[in-house]
């Protein structure tokens, strides 16, 4: 059995708001999470062969529930250097339909290919009648760390995700999607949070799910404290070479003008540990929500009746959004190891959890300070 991945708030770090039962995306009731993590072959680059450290994390908005139905949603792309496909229709539509899958750059197709062939296996009887299949693909770049252009990830390493995902707690660091992604010059990779919430006395889950590989080391700050430790190796680059995926998910009602405003303070929750959204750096953002699920076209029948919370109501879900992204990067750079770089040769550490244990001790200190 293998131990349990250290996580931000084991170390310390006081991060505030109420997190659910997993402090995780599966967290939002329906919500299932699974991943497929490649590693295969040591030594030096040899392209075409390997290295490979990669992977796919499948999300399955309303797990594998018939008849099949769509989800409002939301995007925001606060630095558009990556791809992340179904959003002209989510931005026109205000729904999508089908999983989402995170996984590196160059399997986007691979990835999308995958998932509408789960789609039509999943629900035969919906694929007869004209309906289309468009799911949710985005990526980051892992050729730090993997033989990127030797596309090693295939469908079926897709399927498999998308057939394991359940709920419960969710892997972090070097799994899925995330397994060969850097973060601000150490290992990134997964990580989730989560908000319990109660706008207009309605009660609540905001779940976040990123895919953390983003950030130059010279940005880096927690908690407002600005990164130095003198015994960490330096980055193997110094600029930023990579992106960062956001995907929230809640249970509250919420129209699609809502949740892209949802998706936009992401770009809040990303700030807190400094970065800013380097031109290199794809950082897209995802939100939807799992209440009012709206019908598909061939079952869209007269009017449609909806209970949502008005936009005043607003305030504690972008509160719980950036707290749950702040907290999800943190995640996934505690939960991340070593893993030796291929191009260029050399080391990605993960973050010094001493360093961070410091940074929790300091920061309580100065709350137990008494007031002049």
């Amino acid at each position: 059995m293998s131990t349990p991945a250290v996580r931000a708030r084991d170390l310390g770090l006081p991060f505030r708001g109420t997190p659910g039962p997993l402090n995780a995306i599966t967290d939002v009731p329906g919500v299932l999470v699974g991943m497929t993590t490649i590693i295969a072959g040591y030594g030096p680059l040899e392209p075409g062969q390997g290295p490979v450290r990669t992977g796919v994390t499948a999300i399955l908005p309303r797990g594998r529930q018939k008849p099949l139905q769509g989800v409002w949603a939301g995007t925001f792309r606060f630095n558009g250097n990556g791809e992340m496909t179904g959003v002209h229709w989510i931005e026109d539509g205000g729904y999508f339909v089908g999983p989402v899958c995170l996984t590196n750059t160059h399997a986007v197709g691979v990835a999308h290919h995958a998932a509408v062939r789960w789609m039509i296996d999943t629900y035969p009887e919906e694929f007869q009648k004209h309906i289309w299949a468009m799911p949710v693909v985005a990526e980051t770049y892992d050729g730090v760390l993997n033989d990127i252009n030797g596309q090693h990830l295939t469908p079926e390493h897709v399927l498999q995700a998308l057939d394991r995902a359940s709920g419960g707690p969710v892997l972090e660091g070097n799994h899925g999607g995330g397994t060969g992604m850097v973060a601000y010059g150490f290992k990134g990779g997964t990580g989730t949070a989560s908000r319990q919430v109660s706008p207009s006395g309605i009660p609540g889950t905001v779940g976040v799910l990123v895919q953390a590989n983003h950030g130059s080391r010279e940005w880096l700050e927690i908690f407002g404290q600005r990164w130095v430790d003198r015994t960490a190796a330096p980055p193997v680059f110094e600029e930023e070479r990579g992106s960062i995926i956001v995907v929230i998910a809640t249970d509250l009602p919420l129209l699609p003008h809502q949740l892209k405003r949802v998706a936009r303070r992401a770009a809040l929750g990303i700030g807190r540990h400094g970065t800013v959204g380097g031109n290199s750096s794809g950082d897209l953002f995802l939100a939807f929500s799992t209440a009012n699920p709206p019908p598909l076209p061939n079952r869209a029948n007269g009017l449609m009746n909806l209970a949502v919370l008005p936009d005043d109501a607003s305030d504690p879900i972008y509160e719980a959004v950036v707290q749950g992204v702040e907290e999800a990067v943190l995640n996934a750079m505690t939960a991340a190891e070593s893993m030796p770089s291929i191009n260029p040769p050399g080391l990605v550490e993960a973050i010094p959890h001493h360093v961070l244990r410091d940074i929790a001790k300091r920061l309580t200190i100065r709350e137990d300070a008494p007031t002049q």
